[in-house]
């Protein structure tokens, strides 16, 4: 039989499927093509780059006029040289998904865009009234790809989500500065390749979620705040070559409580073992019980024992190699530390080796730490290597692996930056 309810427009079919419960509503979207497209229908506008604070502000204003299931909707702003004839030239993509979730997408970038850098500015005022309607919750905005969003338009924006919990900043090239002032409700910071940042200023009291990869930019907690997940991947090396232990001693203290952190070894070597005092035993990161360690390949072990010192109740211990990495040239001065065994060790896995030999050199130094029964270690090729004694070897047998392999993937969480 011909299906007259789906030839109604669209208008009138988000009306009828409004009165339902959300997740019948969503289930609408698998009758048919027609209504899948329905579900990921886009509003369409066109004018110039500097109207889009005015119309991403305007579509969140109307969200709930425009789209009364509250179901992921996207905004396709074309703007440039483009009009409605001319589909090509800049187009930014804002989607309003489940979650609360605000993402923002430039679909093109300008060849010349890489020139011309910015700085962001978000502030949040409490004072200020909510131009959108007060149902209307964002809690995590999405920024990727803004190569030259001015820092007036997404302050502009961002001032009015009061509720913002997570910020995410990924792959926005011209960035060299970045200042975040938010003194409640922020709770999560992800900045991932913003390759010519350079400053990072942050004004916030509650940020429990840290994660950075890139260049080590100079970074400024403005408030004391203590990290719970900090990833510090800093690869890439400092941004800048007059990059000195004091400029670090700040953020260190932020990440001194964490429960899970990455870091590189360079940076351990370089900015953090000069200002602690490890012979007194006056800086222990006691709360950590997740290290995942990125080391040039070839490096020794030193530096990692000497931290692993530091970390009493570590539990699990991911070491990742990585040829490219930055490493320092300088000789790294190991001293005695308060914290000489780990009682809690369970699981040492270790990535990107290319050689089984450098694996046993670096398993048999790390266990010299290790009190009581010794961790599962688990190498590049997942295979894993078993204690005999004081000695240690590969072990072969298939059906302890696969047993072994999946204990492994129930502990192992997803971290970005390792693949996992």
């Amino acid at each position: 039989m011909e299906d007259m309810f789906s030839r109604l427009p669209d208008e009138i079919l988000c009306h009828v499927v409004s009165f339902l419960p959300n997740e019948s509503a969503l289930q609408t979207s698998l009758v048919s093509t027609r209504w899948r497209d329905l579900w990921n229908k886009a509003v369409v506008r066109y004018g110039a780059l500097e109207d889009i604070n005015g119309v991403i502000v305007e579509f969140l204003a109307h969200y709930e006029e425009l789209h009364p299931l509250k179901h992921p909707r996207r905004l396709q702003f074309h703007y440039g040289e483009n009009d409605e004839e001319e589909e090509e030239g800049s187009v930014l993509s804002a989607s309003i998904a489940a979650n609360n979730k605000i993402l923002l997408d430039y679909g093109k970038k300008d060849p010349e865009s890489e020139r011309h850098y910015y700085e962001l500015k978000f502030k949040l005022n409490e004072n200020n009234p909510l131009p959108f309607p007060s149902t209307f919750l964002i809690k995590t905005l999405y920024l990727k790809s803004v190569c030259f969003l001015t820092s007036e338009a997404v302050s502009s924006i961002v001032s009015s989500l009061q509720h913002l919990e997570n910020l995410k900043i990924i792959d926005c090239g011209g960035l060299e500065s970045l200042c975040i002032e938010f003194e409640t409700k922020l709770l999560k910071l992800t900045i991932l390749d913003c390759l010519q940042l350079k400053s990072l200023k942050l004004t916030t009291s509650k940020l429990r979620f840290f994660r950075f990869r890139g260049f080590l930019p100079r970074i400024s907690p403005e408030n004391h705040f203590n990290l719970a997940d900090a990833m510090l991947d800093f690869r890439l090396g400092p941004s800048c070559c007059y990059f000195k232990t004091q400029n670090f001693d700040a953020a260190l203290l932020t990440i001194k409580n964490s429960e899970i952190l990455t870091l590189c070894e360079w940076n351990f070597k370089e900015l953090i073992w000069p200002s602690i005092s490890p012979q007194s035993g006056s800086f222990i990161f006691y709360k950590l019980k997740e290290l995942w360690w990125i080391v040039k390949d070839g490096q020794s072990s030193e530096a990692l024992v000497s931290f692993l010192k530091l970390c009493p109740v570590l539990e699990q211990l991911f070491v990742t190699v990585d040829p490219e990495s930055y490493s320092t040239p300088s000789l790294f001065l190991n001293q005695a530390s308060k914290y000489t065994e780990l009682e809690n060790l369970k699981l040492i896995k270790l990535m990107g080796f290319t050689r089984q030999e450098d694996e046993v050199s670096m398993a048999r130094d790390l266990i010299q730490v290790v009190k009581g029964k010794p961790p599962r270690i688990e190498a590049s090729d997942g295979s894993f290597l078993q204690f005999l004694g004081s000695d240690l070897r590969e072990k072969i047998k298939s059906c302890e692996h696969v047993r072994q392999e999946k204990e492994i993937t129930q502990l192992c969480p997803k971290h970005p930056h390792m693949g996992l």
